[in-house]
């Protein structure tokens, strides 16, 4: 059997992993080609061997930086899931800064609709989309699935996920975009949590 060449994997990994670093640090806008490769101790050739350009390479850092989905809770009320939820990205929001930055940089970028798809495949356009499933993974599905229990159902109705983070999450990012050193994360987060649980539950 044809052994494969590790060499390719681990010098693509130091280059993200330098990116991954600049933008936990400094920001998006830090990551330039001679910075990289000087962290990450490669040639300008094989940076350019694995990535088109920094906007590639951006993308690919951010999906390394955003953390993964965390499962939410099986048990408990709808509120209590929900609010279980919000607090997890309350603490992310208020921890993680680039949180913030991948989301307002994404902003900035084509949409995932379906004349979008054909556009991002291929190139650069491919790490992108990647991040924005990973960003998409992150933020939507945990609500997903929370959203669509049965017992959820019973008490809010059909909901849709994305109205739903928006106006779960809205308030926390923009706590961390208002750099505000008084801002109280778990109480805004809970809040928002008692606020679209009054809204949203269905009369008795």
């Amino acid at each position: 059997m044809r052994r494969t060449d590790p060499r390719p994997a681990r010098s693509r990994a130091k280059i993200v992993d330098a990116a991954a670093a600049l933008v936990r640090d400094h920001g998006p806008t830090a990551v330039a080609v001679d910075a990289v490769i000087d962290a990450a101790g490669v040639s300008r050739a094989t940076f350019y061997r694995h990535f088109a350009g920094v906007t590639e390479l951006v993308a690919a850092a951010f999906a390394v930086v955003i953390p993964s989905a965390s499962a939410p809770s099986a048990t408990g009320s709808v509120h209590e899931r929900l609010t279980e939820l919000v607090l997890s990205q309350a603490r992310l929001f208020a921890e993680i800064p680039a949180t913030t930055s991948v989301l307002a940089w994404l902003s900035l970028g084509v949409d995932l609709d379906a004349s979008s798809l054909d556009r991002v495949r291929g190139g650069e356009g491919a790490e992108m989309l990647t991040l924005r499933e990973r960003v998409a993974d992150r933020f939507l599905r945990p609500f997903d699935e929370v959203l669509s229990s049965p017992d959820a159902v019973a008490e809010l109705g059909d909901v849709d996920s994305v109205s739903a983070v928006a106006l779960l999450l809205g308030p926390l990012a923009m706590g961390r975009l208002s750099t505000l050193p008084s801002f109280d994360y778990e109480a805004v987060a809970r809040a928002a949590v008692d606020g679209f649980m009054a809204v949203h539950t269905r009369d008795s």
